[in-house]
C-alpha cells in the first residue's frame, strides 16, 4: 500500500507513530508560494513582495561577491606595498583610541576624575596642614617641653662623654644615676 496515499485514522491505537514504509515527500515550491503568508494581502501584493524579496536576495549575493573580490584586491595591494596585518591592526587601534578620546563619555569621565583628583589633593593638603598645626601645638605643650629637656640631658651626657675622648657611655658612677643593667649580646 502506498504510504503517501494512506488515510490517517485518528482513532487508531497507532496514531502519531510513523511506519517504516513512510517516506519524506518534498514540498513543492509552487504549493508553498500559494499559501498566504499574511492575511489581508491580495495575491498581486503578495506576488510583488515575493518578487522584491527575490531581487533583494540576489543583490545581497552579488554584493557579497563584490566585497570578497575587493577584499582580495586590497590584500594583494597591501602585500605588494609591504603592509602587514599587524600594521593594519595598529592603525585600527590608534583610530579606535582616538574615537574613544573624542567621545562624550570619555570626556565626562576624564572631567569627573580630574575633579575628584583636585578634591582629593585639597583634602590631603588640608589634612597635612591640620597635622602640622597639631604637631606645632604639641611641641609647644608643657609635656613635650619636659620630654625634650630630658632627651637633651641624656644627649648631653652621651655626647659629653665622647667629647672627652671616650667612645663609651659614661660609667654609672660618673652619671650619678642608677647603674645600667648588663646586657649580653646575642
Amino acid at each position: 500500500m502506498d504510504s503517501a496515499g494512506q488515510d490517517i485514522n485518528l482513532n487508531s491505537p497507532n496514531k502519531g507513530l510513523l511506519s517504516d514504509s513512510m517516506t519524506e515527500v518534498p514540498v513543492d515550491a509552487a504549493v508553498a508560494a500559494q499559501t498566504p503568508a499574511v492575511e489581508g494581502l491580495t495575491e498581486a501584493e503578495e506576488e510583488e513582495l515575493r518578487a522584491e524579496l527575490t531581487k533583494v536576495e540576489e543583490e545581497i549575493v552579488t554584493l557579497r561577491q563584490v566585497l570578497a573580490a575587493k577584499e582580495r584586491h586590497c590584500g594583494e595591494l597591501r602585500r605588494k606595498l609591504g603592509l602587514s596585518a599587524l600594521e593594519g591592526l595598529r592603525q585600527n587601534l590608534s583610530k579606535s583610541w582616538h574615537d574613544v578620546q573624542v567621545s562624550n563619555a570619555y570626556k565626562k569621565t576624564q572631567e569627573t576624575l580630574s575633579q575628584a583628583g583636585q578634591k582629593t589633593s585639597a583634602a590631603l593638603s588640608t589634612m597635612g596642614s591640620a597635622i602640622s598645626r597639631k604637631l606645632g601645638d604639641m611641641r609647644n605643650s608643657a609635656t613635650f617641653k619636659s620630654l625634650e629637656d630630658r632627651v637633651g640631658t641624656i644627649k648631653s651626657k652621651v655626647v659629653g662623654g665622647r667629647e672627652n675622648g671616650s667612645d663609651s657611655l659614661p660609667s654609672p658612677a660618673e652619671s650619678g644615676d642608677k647603674p645600667l643593667p648588663d646586657h649580653t649580646p646575642f
